[in-house]
């Protein structure tokens, strides 16, 4: 046979659970980079992943590498002898092609060296391809047991490697390599004999190993959801939780379980949070979204007698639920206002000031922000005032997910406004990428007001984030206020938001320039945003070169640059833009406060100049009223008298009273498309 299959098996204690996947696919990753630079042919390759194994399966891997031709130049024949002799340069090639010289080709102009390489069996290959995989693994600390020296990231208990029928003789991480793997802990932990690198998978489901990830990942989601609809609910089944789910059964029995429903008085995402983050439970809701008094544990054993297994997960999960209850009835003990004296204590940045007056800008700013998007500025500054109390009560100190939520819950408790209440959660939006944004106007001010406090802040003091490093998640706060301006189609000044926020910090900032400096940082986010939509670099560099003050309008005109680069005439127009702004560029002197026709000596300036005037009434009230499409649409009926006024025009006129006259109708022109972006940018 010309090719075999392969199989790789290192059997381990426990390995980590949230680890495994990428372990897996790192062990497989580097064994086809190996059998890849060995030049070993295979048709598939895939790996098997079970919390003590890792596996990867090669399918008709070819038995021997193939023959290879080395061919190296050495030095001129002139520099190789002297007077019939090798000389140095001569010898050393030699030596660095391990023979003698009187093997190497000296017919040519230089020196050469050829040689066939026979290729070497795979079977003597793969146990250094196994064992670099290995070492390569991305595992942060290694660890030793017993008296060995070797490493890894658990201690291992076997080694299997099979090449076709047959085992690879060799030893890897202090395990001599052989055909037994090892079945269930305790189903079957007896040992199992693999046939054949092809019949790995069915030999170890006879002993109650699903070996496959992919697999057992689909059997959990699938037996999941089918509970959970017989108790006439949906899981909750975060991607995460069921990968580590996944990699913590080698044979999985979902079942389901159950808790006294006096819990569901709790915030239902604390309850949540418990039993996924600590107890690897599904939770379920009901067709509103609220929590039933159900939960899903996957167990690793298909026991005689279930019920056991389910009564001791609602064993283990009701200290966790009380705890949580505990907390909840504690903190209502106080209205949340009240929590702000504890804050007053917290620090929020040692040179900025506590968490208290964090929440005291916050308050103002948000009522100054919520007064310009049509917000309700009462309700904005209280809503800014409580923004930080659930951050001193003991349910976010045990669970600090719940920060927002909690607030939500003791506010609506004390009797606050929905809004305010809702904008205690709402200020964290958006928590990522994609996330949700605030539902009400006093979120959004509150959330915009929050994180531009702590742009202005931080950047007050100079720790400007650098490369890979952003402690205060500065860019995440900066995209935030973004998403929220633009997608919920909110006009704010940026300029005079950001100027009130460094007012309210006083001395503890350097405010010459800091404003400009946070403006600039947060529309460069921009550019990324609007190349991950597919809007070229040059639309939002020619909108950013007009510095608009407000992201919605920044967002109108990129949409409309995005579409005027569109038209048959946007390509002429902006190289007469750029010819136009060169020539601005070099001008001496001030430019005529208007235009005179007494100086026109050529009828395409007539002709322009009128195009000109028609132009400004008509895309002067347009740009106004921000329909800047329709603007550039009218300005794109100029190319015709622009292209036939450089046809016929010589700017630089001798006499100086025509060349500044044809200057300012020039600037006329710019002016009009720099009301809505610098189109020269686009060429």
């Amino acid at each position: 046979m010309s090719a075999q299959d392969f199989l790789v098996e290192l059997g381990t204690e426990e390995l980590p659970p949230k680890a495994l996947k990428s372990l897996a696919e790192a062990f497989l990753s580097g064994i086809e980079k190996g059998l890849q630079a060995a030049g070993l042919d295979y048709t598939n390759a895939r790996y098997y992943a079970a919390p003590r194994r890792l596996a990867v399966l090669v399918e008709q891997l070819a038995i021997q590498q193939p023959d290879r031709s080395v061919n190296l130049d050495g030095p001129p024949l002139q520099a190789a002898f002297k007077d019939g002799q090798p000389t140095q340069a001569a010898l050393g090639f030699a030596r660095k092609c391990g023979v003698d010289i009187a093997d190497i080709d000296c017919s040519g102009a230089k020196l050469r060296f050829s040689q066939t390489i026979a290729g070497q069996p795979a079977v003597s290959l793969l146990p250094g391809i196994v064992e670099s995989s290995l070492n390569a693994l991305p595992i942060p600390k290694r660890m030793r047991w017993a008296a060995r020296r070797v490493e890894f990231v658990r201690p291992t208990q076997w080694l299997v490697m099979l090449y076709g029928d047959a085992v690879v003789d060799c030893e890897i991480l202090a395990q001599k390599a052989g055909r037994t793997s090892r079945g269930h802990r305790f189903h079957s932990p007896e040992a199992v004999r693999i046939s054949s690198p092809s019949t790995y998978a069915e030999d170890l489901r006879s002993a109650y190993v699903l070996a496959d990830f992919a697999e057992r990942r689909e059997l959990v989601d699938r037996r999941v959801a089918e509970l959970a609809a017989e108790q006439n609910g949906r899981a909750i089944v975060p991607p995460a939780l069921l990968d580590e789910v996944t990699a913590l059964v080698e044979w999985p029995v979902p079942l389901v379980c159950s808790f006294e429903e006096r819990f569901l008085a709790v915030p239902q995402e604390a309850l949540i949070t418990t039993m996924q983050d600590n107890q690897k439970y599904f939770c379920l809701l009901d067709a509103n979204g609220k929590l039933l008094p159900r939960f899903i544990t996957v167990a690793n054993v298909e026991s005689k007698d279930p019920a056991q297994i389910v009564s001791g997960n609602e064993k283990v999960v009701r200290p966790r639920l009380t705890d949580a209850e505990f907390f909840f009835k504690q903190d209502q003990r106080q209205p949340l206002e009240h929590f702000n004296q504890r804050l007053a204590n917290v620090v929020f940045q040692a040179q900025l000031g506590t968490v208290l007056e964090k929440a005291q800008r916050v308050s103002h700013l948000a009522a100054f922000i919520a007064d310009r998007i049509g917000g309700d500025t009462t309700l904005a500054a209280r809503a800014g005032l409580l923004s930080k109390c659930d951050l001193a009560t003991e349910m976010v100190g045990e669970f600090p997910e719940m920060q927002g939520i909690a607030g939500y819950y003791y506010a609506r408790n004390d009797g606050e406004p929905q809004d305010v209440a809702l904008a205690l959660n709402e200020q964290y939006m958006p928590r990522g990428a994609g996330g949700e944004l605030p539902s009400t106007l006093t979120g959004a001010a509150v959330a915009v007001a929050d994180k531009l406090d702590t742009l202005v802040g931080i950047f007050g003091i100079g720790m400007l984030p650098t490369g890979s490093k952003d402690p205060y998640a500065l860019r995440r706060a900066a995209l935030g206020v973004l998403r929220i301006l633009i997608e919920k189609q909110l006009d704010l000044n940026l300029v005079e938001a950001v100027e009130f926020a460094v007012s309210q910090y006083g001395a503890k900032v350097k405010a010459d320039g800091l404003a400009n400096q946070v403006l600039d940082f947060i529309f460069d986010r921009l550019r990324a945003r609007y190349e991950d939509e597919g809007v070229e670099v040059s639309t939002y560099l020619a909108v950013r070169a007009v510095h608009p003050h407000s992201a919605l309008d920044f967002d109108q005109r990129v949409q409309a640059v995005q579409a005027f680069r569109q038209l048959p005439e946007a390509a002429a127009l902006a190289a007469a833009n750029k010819r136009v702004s060169n020539l601005l560029g070099k001008l001496e002197g001030k430019l005529p406060a208007g235009v005179e026709a007494r100086y026109f000596d050529n009828a395409s300036e007539f002709s322009l100049n009128a195009a000109i005037q028609h132009a400004q009434q008509d895309v002067q009230p347009l740009a106004s009223a921000r329909f800047y499409r329709e603007a550039l649409e009218r300005l794109a009926a100029l190319r015709d008298p622009v292209d036939a006024f450089f046809d016929a025009v010589l700017v630089n006129a001798e006499d100086e009273s025509v060349r500044a006259n044809r200057y300012a109708l020039l600037a006329q022109l710019r002016g009009l498309f720099l009301g809505v972006a610098d189109i020269s940018l686009l060429g």
